[in-house]
């Protein structure tokens, strides 16, 4: 049997991984500044999370939520004292398409309505729903394309109103970063209204965090800036480490009853042990206030170099746009100087998303080897 062929692959098979490098099969080590898209939160194997996975799976690793798992609550109390959102409520799942599926799935049981509002250059997953809010046709097959979503430019007002006066829109769902957009970031006055309208509308305002949250941007939530307080959250990727791991939480003016969301691999005794070895590194090693020194050095050594136009994002959640598209400069980075970066759908712009544990000298040697693999790349 022959693997469905939907990956175009570089040339690379990592084996081994420790903190912010992997090695490949021949031995070379790689410095990761992509953490397998934004997964990799607390560095791989992690003392602490290698500790808590192998002491769950040698009590149990599986069981379905058909019965107690103390392990969930226990999530939801650690997640909710340092998010800050303790109030709200956790439905747990395994990915970050599944945890918007059910976000849009909730705002549309809560609020009667059929229709999504979006926003261009977002990515909220390759589902039902989740993918036609995704701004990328090529992904959205005829089954999807029944859904009804609507895309607005990242930033239009009027164009919002006007929309939500159609008392049609179960929910406006929108990245505080666009990640696979490109890290396009809107205003606070953007969020707060838009937050603002939703309320004055009976639609819910859905924050997706999958790729932004657990501390990421410096703050637990990239919305936490912008002081607003969605209906729903989504989460995943960073959260369990690599471990498949997803979420939502859920404000408390939602109600919830049985069989309305569900799942079985979700919450699962290894994926709880993965989530809160996750959030008591991220406490205890205070990775927030680092992400937010490392953002710092990072944009003063970025702001050297030759034929940057703009640096974009926050925290370790960063992007670096050239007046040049960046796919040769990527290969380069890999092949020739054993470190990974990211792409967007902005093809001038390179994403960096490395572990929160990431050093200075470790960014030293990112702009060390960026600037060499320059030399005759923009071309």
């Amino acid at each position: 049997m022959q693997l469905f062929d939907v990956y175009p692959l570089y040339d690379v098979t990592p084996i081994k991984a420790k903190g912010v490098y992997v090695w490949d099969k021949n031995g070379t080590k790689y410095l990761d500044l992509y953490g397998g898209h934004a997964v990799i939160s607390i560095g791989h194997a992690h003392p602490a999370y290698l500790k808590r996975i192998s002491v769950q799976l040698n009590n149990i690793g599986f069981y379905s939520n058909a019965i107690q798992n103390p392990l969930q609550k226990e999530v939801a109390e650690k997640l909710g004292a340092i998010s800050g959102c303790d109030d709200y409520q956790l439905f747990l799942c395994n990915s970050g398409a599944e945890a918007n599926e059910n976000a849009l799935k909730l705002a549309s049981f809560a609020t009667g309505r059929p229709r999504v509002i979006a926003f261009k250059n977002a990515f909220h997953g390759r589902t039902s729903a989740a993918v036609v809010a995704t701004d990328n046709q090529n992904i959205v097959a005829p089954i999807n394309a029944q859904q009804q979503v609507t895309f607005l430019e990242f930033g239009d007002i009027e164009g919002l109103k006007v929309e939500l006066q159609k008392e049609d829109v179960c929910a406006v769902i929108f990245e505080s970063i666009q990640g696979v957009g490109g890290l396009d970031e809107p205003s606070t006055t953007f969020i707060q209204t838009t937050a603002s309208l939703c309320k004055s509308h009976g639609t819910k305002l859905i924050a997706d965090e999958v790729q932004s949250g657990f501390g990421r941007t410096g703050d637990f939530f990239a919305f936490q800036k912008h002081g607003i307080v969605p209906d729903i959250i989504s989460i995943a990727k960073g959260m369990g480490n690599g471990f498949p791991v997803g979420g939502i939480l859920i404000h408390p003016s939602i109600e919830a009853k049985y069989g309305m969301l569900g799942t079985t691999f979700g919450g699962n005794h290894l994926a709880c042990a993965a989530t809160l070895a996750v959030l008591e590194v991220i406490e205890n090693e205070s990775l927030m206030p680092h992400a937010k020194r490392m953002e710092s050095y990072f944009i003063k050594k970025a702001k050297q170099l030759p034929q940057l136009k703009k640096i974009k994002g926050r925290g370790l959640m960063l992007g670096l746009e050239f007046d040049f598209e960046v796919g040769k400069l990527r290969k380069k980075l890999i092949y020739e100087h054993h470190i990974f970066t990211g792409g967007s759908s902005n093809k001038k712009l390179l994403r960096i998303l490395p572990p929160l544990s990431i050093q200075n000298k470790h960014i030293d040697q990112f702009f060390d080897a960026l600037e060499l693999a320059m030399v005759n790349t923009a071309v």
